[in-house]
Formats: C-alpha cells, sequence, structure tokens
C-alpha cells in the first residue's frame, strides 16, 4: 500500500516543483517516486502549500528547555551565560517534563532531526525513544588549563553513555574563548569521523579578547578567579585563532557567526571546507538583537543550516520562525534557497543525509507541509506541520 501526495508545489531538498505532481511513499514514509497526477492513480491526499521533507533543527540545547521564559530578552551574552548557570540546577522531573513537551513541539512543527548540544545526560532517556533524530554534541567547556583531562575525562563517560543506547555523539568544544589550549589539544584526538559543533562569534568582545587580550571576557576570567597569565593574544579573529586545531575535524558545524567577516570565512574556505555554517537568527535576536551576515556568507559560497537554539533563548523550537526572521531582514532570498538550508544542507552536516533531508528514493525524511504562504512566498503567516 502507498500513500500518495499532493500539494500546490513540493520542494525536493532542492528545487520547487510547481506542475502537477504527486509525492509517493510506502506506509512507513520511505520515498518510492514523484510522478505525473496522470500516473498516480486515486486515493490522493491533497494540500495547499508545499510539501517538503522534515527540517533538520542542526543546532539546538533540549537540556535547557525549562528555562522556557525565564531569561529575559536582550541581556546580552555574558549576563545570558551567567544566568544559564544559575538556572541549572532544578527538579529532574522539571527538567525531564520540559525535554519531552519540547521535543513533541519539534516533532509537530516538522522537524525530523536535531544537532544537540548536551552537557549533561539529562536528554539520554527521551532520545532512546527514536522520536526524532539525534546527533548529540558533548559539550566541553572550562577557562582553567589544570583541569583539562578532567573534563575530556567527564565528556569521554557522556559520550559512551549516548553511544551504548546506538545514539550517535561527539565531543565538541563549547567556544574559542571557553577552551583552553590544553583542553583543545585534548578534543581534538577525538575528532575522528565526527560532526564537530562550536559557538562562534557571538559577541564582537569574542574577538577583541583573541586580538589584543582586551575587552569584557577578561571579566569572566576575574570572576573564575582564574589567571589569564597562560593566554597570550594572538592578533588574530577567535576562529582563525582556533582554527589551526579545529580544521581537523571531518566536518564542522559553526554556530551563530553574528560578528564573523570576510577574513574568517576564507579561511574557512580554504583550511575547513566542510564546514557548515548554522543560522539561529531568533537567539541572535533574543540575547544580542543581532543577525548573522546572511548576505556575506551567501555571496562566499557558505554551506548554510538552520537552528534554534534553545529555549532559553528563543521563543519557539520551529524551523520555520527562523526562516521566518531570516527573510524579513533579507527579502530577496528565494524561497528554494532557505528550505535547501533547512532540509537538506542540514542532514548533511549532521551525516544523515543518506536517509533524510530529500524525496529521493529509499530515504525517509518524513513529510512536512508548510501552508499559509502567499503568492509571493512570504511566510509572515505560514505554518508547518507534519503529516508523516
Amino acid at each position: 500500500m502507498y500513500q500518495k501526495f499532493q500539494a500546490t508545489q513540493i520542494f525536493t531538498g532542492t528545487e520547487l516543483l510547481e506542475d502537477q505532481l504527486v509525492l509517493i511513499t510506502d506506509q512507513k514514509g520511505t520515498v518510492e517516486a514523484i510522478v505525473g497526477i496522470e500516473d498516480a492513480g486515486d486515493d490522493i491526499q491533497n494540500f495547499e502549500g508545499i510539501l517538503s521533507p522534515g527540517f533538520v533543527n542542526a543546532h539546538c540545547h533540549l537540556e535547557l528547555s525549562h528555562m522556557k521564559d525565564m531569561i529575559p530578552a536582550h541581556t546580552g551574552l555574558q549576563e545570558f551565560v551567567k544566568q544559564i548557570v544559575s538556572l541549572r540546577k532544578v527538579d529532574e522531573e522539571v527538567i525531564n517534563a520540559a525535554i519531552v513537551k519540547a521535543e513533541a513541539e519539534m516533532l509537530a512543527n516538522g522537524i525530523v532531526a536535531v544537532g544537540d548540544i548536551s552537557n549533561t545526560l539529562d536528554t539520554l532517556e527521551q532520545k532512546v525513544k527514536q522520536n526524532l533524530s539525534y546527533y548529540t554534541f558533548v559539550e566541553l567547556y572550562d577557562l582553567d588549563p589544570t583541569r583539562a583531562q578532567d573534563k575530556i575525562n567527564a565528556g569521554l563517560e557522556n559520550q559512551k553513555a549516548f553511544e551504548a543506547k546506538k545514539l550517535r555523539a561527539s565531543l565538541v568544544p563549547h567556544a574559542p574563548y571557553s577552551v583552553t589550549n590544553n583542553l583543545w589539544k585534548l578534543l581534538a584526538i577525538h575528532f575522528g569521523a565526527h560532526t564537530i559543533s562550536m559557538h562562534n562569534q557571538e559577541t564582537p568582545d569574542e574577538n577583541d579578547f583573541f586580538k589584543t587580550k582586551t575587552g569584557s571576557f577578561l571579566g569572566m576570567y576575574e570572576r573564575t578567579k582564574v589567571s589569564l597569565d597562560f593566554f597570550n593574544a594572538t592578533g588574530l579573529s577567535s576562529l582563525q585563532s582556533v582554527l589551526p586545531i579545529f580544521k581537523n575535524a571531518a566536518a564542522s558545524i559553526l554556530v551563530h557567526n553574528s560578528f564573523t567577516n570576510y577574513d574568517d570565512i576564507n579561511a574557512v574556505k580554504k583550511q575547513m571546507p566542510n564546514t557548515f555554517w548554522c543560522l539561529c537568527p531568533n537567539a541572535n535576536q533574543y540575547i544580542e538583537q543581532t543577525m548573522p551576515p546572511i548576505e556575506l556568507l551567501r555571496n562566499n559560497g557558505a554551506n548554510i543550516i538552520i537552528g534554534t537554539d534553545s529555549y532559553a533563548s528563543n521563543w519557539s523550537l520551529n524551523i520555520l520562525d527562523e526562516l521566518k526572521t531570516i527573510q524579513k531582514h533579507n527579502a530577496a532570498i528565494p524561497l528554494e534557497e532557505m528550505l535547501g538550508w533547512a532540509t537538506l544542507n542540514g542532514a548533511r552536516a549532521l551525516q544523515m543525509d543518506n536517509t533524510i533531508g530529500s524525496f529521493e528514493k529509499g530515504k525517509k525524511p518524513s513529510v512536512v507541509v508548510i501552508e499559509n504562504i502567499s503568492s509571493d512566498n512570504n511566510l509572515a503567516n505560514a505554518v508547518s506541520r507534519r503529516i508523516i
């Protein structure tokens, strides 16, 4: 038995098709073909809107879901990080309930896979249920170079716990400014064939810290009472400063990129061609009231993907809401291109494109319908829902 879906348009993962076409899958959602309506037969389900493969949320912190509405918007990055730390210690039942609710929202909105940052094992129980496909990034950070080995050991224990449940996981750095050289060197040993994710250039102070050892990041170290004698300014941006080690990853995801410039993009293209630039525009608006340099990335051939970040820094966990914000600030970007960022590009970044991301025969990408799109492809009133 086959399922048959027709809509105003079908986005295949690479292109928007507007002819009278029907998507055919088996009962479990495995793609069989896209055929002309005259060859599809009976029992076709019809929709007004766009049929799309399931969305890929390339950057999330599911374990922070209980922090929804707890941190005021527009605090700035450093105040935001301080509040994250203070809000982590809550009852396990509260954390678990929020994780279940957040995952259900992602599922309903059409997300099929998630690149999820984990500092704990709080999400393990839910991920084992395999409602969504997860690539877990076991994130490490520490400002004290003497504790690097302890951090690696703890990270490896968490990675093993996920992998023991057949869940893919890799050890990743939090950000250039929060990982010491000692920890970087130990991390690189474990990159292997994994995708490695890193928060990148969310604030100009991050670049100032590396270029000249100045700016507000000095206060972050002072608060932790860690001497900065070990750190020397590089004269380079934060991203270029860590590239000599970071480039050893098989694939990489750079997240946020609000203050990335042409030289950064060019350096990455030369040294790390298998890099994906993750945009989380609503989180950028929530924390710093900024937008990433999307046109600069596009004009320089960057592989762009989309994430939601966490409920601590967003109003929803909905990829379509991220596309709406991008379109609001960059109206000329074709919808077809943005949908590619949200589907096939994301699947490639998470090394899942053999099964999801596009309507190719044999794949099982889920099927999402995007409704209430205007005639000129404006998404302002659009909604998305998963239909299989």
